[in-house]
């Protein structure tokens, strides 16, 4: 057998479009990384899931991080609760009840009605992406809703696999740019 390549670095985000964690190792199923994109943030009023891919209205998001506080077994239905980093640096824990609820402080961050929701938890999510007006896009300057498959917080594919050469590439092509592997997620 020959080597095709060699793992570096492998991450997981338990809520959706938040900055994650870097694993050594973790359970993987046909819905990617055990406890990847368990968790998303839903905008009560519309009903569908905060993502990156609106940065107008959600790009607040990339400034929380989410890490799951224990490691979880191999069981999808049984994820332990998720710490959730606010930019200011305080925590809070997805299953914290009492005092300062999530539900509330995410509220006041985002200025509009949201719940923290476990994928488990919705049959037909959907989001909204906005596509910038570049020439060569299939939709330019417009936000479009875009379904996810049922129970789950992933836009197109549940792991996505970047090689280091492709990074060095980017950083070629655009010397100015700024290229992190952690930034290279489906959100």
């Amino acid at each position: 057998m020959a080597d095709t390549g060699t793992v570096v670095s492998l991450w997981r985000y338990p809520v959706k479009s938040m900055m994650g964690e870097e694993l050594n190792s973790s359970y993987i199923t046909e819905r990617g990384l055990i406890g990847d994109r368990t968790y998303a943030v839903v905008d009560k009023q519309t009903g569908k899931v905060a993502s990156a891919k609106s940065p107008r209205k959600w790009g607040k998001l990339f400034d929380f991080r989410s890490i799951i506080v224990d490691s979880p077994s191999d069981n999808v239905n049984d994820i332990p609760p998720v710490r959730i980093t606010f930019p200011d640096g305080s925590n809070i824990f997805s299953d914290h009840k009492e005092g300062n609820d999530i539900n509330s402080r995410l509220s006041e961050v985002f200025d509009r009605e949201i719940t923290l929701m476990k994928s488990s938890n919705f049959e037909e999510p959907s989001y909204e992406e906005y596509w910038p007006d570049i020439d060569g896009m299939a939709q330019r300057e417009k936000v479009t809703d875009e379904n996810m498959p049922s129970k789950t917080f992933f836009d197109i594919a549940v792991i996505h696999i970047l090689t280091t050469s492709t990074i060095n590439r980017l950083r070629e092509l655009y010397p100015e740019g700024r290229f992190e592997v952690r930034q290279f997620r489906q959100t």
